[in-house]
């Protein structure tokens, strides 16, 4: 081979060593920019999954304690049902009162009206019969 191509083989050689060397370099430098970046990232993650950790348990907390609220809603509507109920069977007993009231006073009415007209009657037939 001659000397010339033996030269430019060795020179391609060392430009490809040079060159792996540099990818080396630069693949190293990735690497620890990469970790650093991890380390940062773990160390804004910890306190972030404990503040997760914390909004679960709350929103479970709320979430168990709106159950209870309703159920005691439940129980007020359920009590507000009964009482309303309760004044209706009064407004119905208090309505059919007052209209036994009514006829009462309509009853008296027409045995007072009666008894006046019998009590004229009388009277008329009493100047008749003198």
């Amino acid at each position: 081979m001659p000397p010339w191509a033996q030269m430019l083989l060795t020179l391609s050689a060392v430009v490809l060593m040079l060159a792996f060397g540099a990818a080396a370099l630069a693949l190293r430098r990735l690497a620890r920019r990469a970790e650093s970046v991890l380390t940062i990232v773990e160390q804004e993650m910890r306190p972030l999954v404990g503040q997760a950790h914390a909004l679960t348990e709350d929103v479970r907390a709320l979430t168990r304690e709106a159950g209870r609220e309703l159920e005691r809603v439940g129980a007020v509507t359920d009590k507000v049902g009964s009482v309303a109920d309760g004044f209706a069977r009064f407004v119905g007993v208090v309505g059919g009162l007052t209209r036994a009231g009514q006829l009462v006073g309509v009853a008296a009415g027409v045995k007072k009206g009666v008894g006046a007209f019998v009590q004229r009657l009388r009277k008329e037939q009493g100047d008749h019969h003198e």
